[in-house]
């Protein structure tokens, strides 16, 4: 298989590269910068020999592993996204190697006393032994979906130079944007012309998922009006009173930070206001699409509830979706959940089958008409300072997708 330095080589010349998308933009990609990597990746998926090699005005990569098999085989696919989350910066990103890790502290920045402890971030001590590649504290890592990437190309790779493994057509699909929940928003699922595909793209060695949050994004808005406060009795309305009476009024403790599992939330991210208008920013998450529906309209029967007892619209409420649980899509194809699974367990990973609280391109992929399940990359605690990246879990990582490759050799459509 795959050395391990030839993984960590190829991971940190990836995670270098500065990628952070933005949320404000409305060019794809959203960044500029985004091209620096996706060129580099074209080169790539070239050199090792891939053909077919597309990349689009809006910098999706598309590439193809022929089959070498007489018999017909379903085409699959395997896709990451090559943005880095605006949460935190990813520039000027310095990966530390650390190698036979010795289950302790590990100090990331001694400057600034940043430090990597198995005492408040547990998985740590899964890796006991292994390879880790951390941040120095300053910028995230990039695993997400750096490392997703790196396994791909890898095991493409050694696909190629392994003919005698047996294998049907494989298409490879690189995005940008899928931070900011716009990875498959411009994706060409005709031109991928896929069976099916899996985003590599989770996080604890051996996650694979086929469910996760149906998600929708709401802004509540609250009219006041401004007199001048010593004047204002009868007279004015504070809007931002109001909003405390919106955001009391909805159940404290469905809130991210009390659930976990397939409990859902209404989470509150920002606030902007004053006495004549304020703005609540919320998200609404929920697995149960029925539930789902009943969170949304928990909040609109609140704006007219509020409405009423001001007697005037004071509050009004837009909701907009944006993506909706996998699930619905996948179960009707579980044999490609079941494909999955046995890779891992004939590459000696117990497989960890849970949702996913959040969502990824392939939860919107799946509704294109691309059913694609979510399996681990590796990576731990992403989008922050503390992201780290067990290599040992990358190269277990690319044995999933090289054994998925042969296994669906078997499978007959």
């Amino acid at each position: 298989m795959i050395t391990k330095k030839h993984l960590i080589d190829r991971f940190v010349s990836y995670a270098t590269i500065d990628t952070e998308s933005d949320p404000t933009s409305t060019t794809t990609p959203s960044t500029a910068k985004q091209w620096d990597l996706a060129n580099v990746l074209v080169e790539e998926l070239k050199s090792i020999g891939l053909e077919d090699v597309t990349i689009d005005a809006n910098a999706y990569i598309m590439a193809t592993l022929p089959s070498n098999v007489a018999h017909e085989v379903p085409t699959i696919g395997f896709i990451s996204h090559f943005d880095t989350t605006p949460d935190f910066t990813g520039a000027n990103v310095k990966p530390q190697i650390i190698d036979a890790y010795d289950g302790k502290d590990i100090v990331l920045n001694q400057e600034q006393h940043i430090i990597l402890s198995p005492d408040y971030f547990e998985d740590l001590k899964l890796y006991k032994g292994q390879t880790l590649i951390t941040t120095d504290g300053t910028t995230l890592l990039g695993a997400d979906d750096k490392a997703g990437i790196t396994e791909i190309i890898s095991a493409m790779e050694y696909l190629v130079k392994h003919p005698e493994i047996k294998h049907g057509k494989i298409r490879v699909g690189f995005t940008p944007d899928e931070e900011i929940g716009r990875g498959a928003h411009k994706f060409d699922v005709a031109k991928f012309d896929a069976k099916w595909a899996y985003t590599m793209d989770g996080s604890q060695i051996g996650e694979l998922e086929y469910e996760n949050f149906n998600a929708a994004g709401a802004i509540v808005t609250i009219q006041g009006k401004i007199v001048h406060p010593g004047y204002a009795k009868d007279k004015m309305i504070n809007s931002m009173y109001i909003a405390q009476d919106f955001i009391n009024s909805l159940p404290r403790l469905e809130t991210p930070e009390h659930t976990s599992g397939r409990d859902g939330f209404f989470h509150l991210y920002a606030v902007d206001g004053n006495v004549e208008e304020t703005k609540l920013q919320y998200i609404i998450r929920d697995h149960d699409r029925e539930h789902f529906e009943a969170r949304k309209e928990v909040m609109v029967n609140l704006a007219t509830t509020l409405n009423t007892q001001h007697g005037r619209e004071v509050v009004s409420v837009e909701i907009n979706d944006q993506y909706y649980n996998m699930r619905e899509k996948i179960e009707p194809v579980m044999h490609i959940v079941t494909i999955a699974e046995e890779a891992m367990k004939e590459v000696g990973i117990t497989p960890l089958i849970k949702p996913i609280r959040g969502g990824t391109d392939g939860s919107q992929l799946s509704y294109m008409g691309l059913p694609c399940p979510n399996i681990f990359a590796g990576g731990h605690n992403f989008h922050g300072r503390y992201e780290y990246l067990p290599v040992e879990s990358m190269m277990k990582a690319v044995e999933v997708i090289v054994k998925i490759a042969e296994l669906t050799t078997k499978y007959n459509s």
